[in-house]
C-alpha cells in the first residue's frame, strides 16, 4: 500500500487594506521589508496631503514584494466628488501623478531631485458615470476628455519594480 505524500501548504498571500488598519500611515509602517502580496488603498489617498502622498507611496513600495500590487481608487479630480468632502487634501490626484512614481520616467522627465524612492509600474482606469458606462469606447474616451462628471473615479494599479 502506498502513502500519501504530504503536500508543502502553499504560502498565503498576503494581502492589506490600507483604509482599515490601526496604524498611522504618516509614519514608518508596521510591515517588514518586501513582505506583503497586495495592498489596497479606496477612498483614502486623496485625504493626504502631498508630502504625505510621497511617504504613503515610498512606504507601500518597501512593503510590498517585487511584482506585488496595489490597487488604489481616488475620486477622479475633476468629478465633483473631488471637491464635496472638504476633508480632501489640495490637489486632488490626477492620472499625472502617477507617472512619478515610476522611478525610469522621474529619472528621465524630472529635472531635479525628488522625494520619491519609490518604483511602480503604474496603469490606471476609470469608474465611469452610469449614463457614460454602457456607451461604446469612442464615446466613452471623448466624455472621460472632455466632460466634468463622466469619469467618477480614477482606479490605478501599482506594480512594483
Amino acid at each position: 500500500m502506498a502513502t500519501k505524500k504530504k503536500q508543502p501548504a502553499t504560502p498565503k498571500e498576503v494581502i492589506i487594506n490600507l483604509g482599515e488598519v490601526d496604524a498611522d500611515l504618516n509614519q514608518k509602517w508596521p510591515w517588514k521589508d518586501n513582505s506583503i502580496d497586495e495592498a489596497v488603498a479606496v477612498n483614502l489617498l486623496h485625504y493626504l496631503k502631498p508630502d504625505d502622498r510621497i511617504h504613503f507611496v515610498n512606504e507601500l513600495c518597501r512593503v510590498l514584494k517585487v511584482d506585488g500590487k496595489a490597487q488604489v481608487q481616488v475620486p477622479y479630480w475633476c468629478s465633483n466628488r473631488a471637491f464635496a468632502d472638504l476633508n480632501v487634501a489640495w490637489p486632488p490626484v490626477s492620472e499625472g501623478w502617477f507617472f512619478f512614481l515610476d522611478k525610469a520616467w522621474r529619472e528621465a522627465n524630472v529635472p531635479k531631485e525628488t522625494r520619491y524612492t519609490c518604483n511602480f509600474s503604474p496603469t490606471w482606469g476609470y469608474n465611469l458615470h452610469p449614463a457614460i458606462s454602457t456607451r461604446n469606447q469612442e464615446y466613452q474616451q471623448h466624455a472621460v476628455t472632455f466632460w466634468k462628471e463622466a469619469s467618477q473615479d480614477l482606479c490605478a494599479t501599482l506594480t512594483k519594480l
